[in-house]
């Protein structure tokens, strides 16, 4: 049996390039996508109904594309076809999310509008499960934390300029300072633009310079791997790959759940409760609430780029202890930041709330995935990957279903208390850690 061998730091840095291009345009959404639905008639309660659509895509796609994706080889390689598909349909629905509004005489601004989301969800989904598999399918064991960190600090990077972009666009040059009431900002509008041509210009990046082991290679470092697994698949065989998924992913499965719980209803909500909590608007078509806005994605800045200066530390860290410790310690960081919310009433403390965050935020998008690479048969690598994105999106699906109700019947429409609840949720993660298997 052969050994994979170790990659230079600019080869990983190649690998994991598009991921910034991924991450620019998912940070535009999520920093974007709630006000711009309201801005077209969404209101508080069926909010996170709008954003359902984000992990529905993922748990149909993502299992489907790791499936197909372990068992296709053609010229541009294995991962590569596929995250290049997803790029190019993402970016065509970041071009037109905003602009739903030219397009009422033919149909709701608020409908199109979701249905831009529900696209640009389904193409981010296509694009990220590959990514996940490369990182795995190419390094070693001993460089796959490293491998899953720099991709973190990349994903940082990419989120923290597509956070950052709308206000500095209205701030520094004033794009987007008077649009009138019932708009989208001329700002929100470029920085979707860009979104899209960075997104695709990084991709082709990582297409460009990097190289996937054909089949017959990837074989020769697995001694239990046999060639004719590949034409036997079927796809019910997702199904029976569910049915015997790896204990330490089962376990992994109950952290993953209260971590993107709690990340789902932050993103959805963080904008209504900000605006409400700290600039004492409620009107989403007010200039204050578009203010809030705008200070809302340079927070959401702030903790991805304190992600990506945190994930470098990752592997030292995990080596100092272990990655369970170090993932629970991350949790529990982003736990206290978000409950700290609720307490503060100036808009720069809540940069401090960020730092949190974007500690849990780095540990999120490494740790488990570092520790599950582990445990899985290295030939179905790419359907496991796909098949753990059912641990990230049914709990959002279950936290935007829950939510709605939950804010209007318990809350009284006041988003604060579900970032207080999204902090518990963190905090019930950091312990649920302690009981996961991790034998590497």
């Amino acid at each position: 049996m052969n050994t994979k061998p170790r990659l230079s730091t600019v080869q990983i840095l190649n690998m994991n390039f598009g991921f910034l291009g991924i991450q620019f345009g998912f940070a535009l959404q999520n920093a974007n996508a709630s006000r711009i639905l309201q801005t077209f008639g969404a209101d508080i309660q069926s909010l996170s109904w709008f954003w359902v659509v984000a992990p529905l895509t993922g748990m149909i796609i993502q299992p489907i594309i790791g499936h197909y994706s372990d068992r296709t080889w053609c010229k541009m390689g294995r991962r590569k076809p596929y995250f290049l598909a997803g790029g190019l349909l993402a970016a065509i629905a970041l071009i037109f999310m905003p602009n739903s509004g030219a397009l009422a005489s033919i149909m709701s601004p608020l409908m199109i509008g979701a249905g831009m989301l529900t696209i640009m969800n389904a193409s981010f989904n296509v694009a990220m499960e590959p990514f996940r598999a490369l990182v795995a399918d190419i390094l070693p064991d001993n460089q796959r934390t490293t491998g899953f960190s720099v991709q973190t600090f990349l994903i940082g990077i990419g989120a923290v300029v597509g956070s950052w972009l709308p206000y500095v666009l209205s701030e520094w040059f004033g794009f987007g300072k008077n649009t009138p009431d019932g708009q989208i900002p001329v700002n929100v509008i470029w920085s979707f633009y860009a979104g899209a041509i960075v997104m695709v210009g990084a991709i082709v990046w990582t297409i460009v310079t990097t190289k996937e082991y054909p089949p017959e290679i990837q074989r020769s470092f697995h001694s239990d791997e046999k060639p004719e697994e590949e034409h036997k698949a079927r796809f019910v065989d997702i199904f029976k790959d569910i049915v015997k998924m790896p204990l330490t992913m089962k376990q992994l499965g109950v952290v993953q759940f209260f971590s993107w719980f709690a990340l789902f209803a932050m993103w959805v909500y963080t904008t209504p409760a900000v605006a409400l909590h700290v600039y004492g608007a409620a009107d989403a078509n007010s200039p204050a609430y578009q203010k809030a806005g705008d200070w809302v994605g340079i927070l959401f800045g702030v903790y991805n780029l304190v992600a990506m200066l945190f994930a470098l530390a990752l592997p030292s860290l995990a080596a100092l202890t272990n990655r369970k410790i170090t993932h629970a310690i991350s949790l529990l960081f982003g736990g206290v930041g978000l409950i700290s919310i609720y307490f503060i009433t100036s808009p720069y403390w809540l940069i401090l709330s960020m730092v949190g965050v974007g500690i849990a935020w780095a540990s999120i998008l490494a740790m488990p995935y570092a520790i599950l690479a582990g445990s899985v048969p290295p030939a179905k690598m790419g359907v496991y990957m796909g098949i753990f994105n059912l641990f990230i999106t049914i709990p959002q699906i279950v936290s935007s279903i829950s939510n709605g109700p939950i804010v209007k019947h318990f809350f009284h429409d006041d988003a604060i208390y579900a970032l207080l609840m999204a902090g518990v949720c963190l905090l019930l993660g950091a312990v649920s850690v302690i009981f996961v298997k991790d034998d590497h």
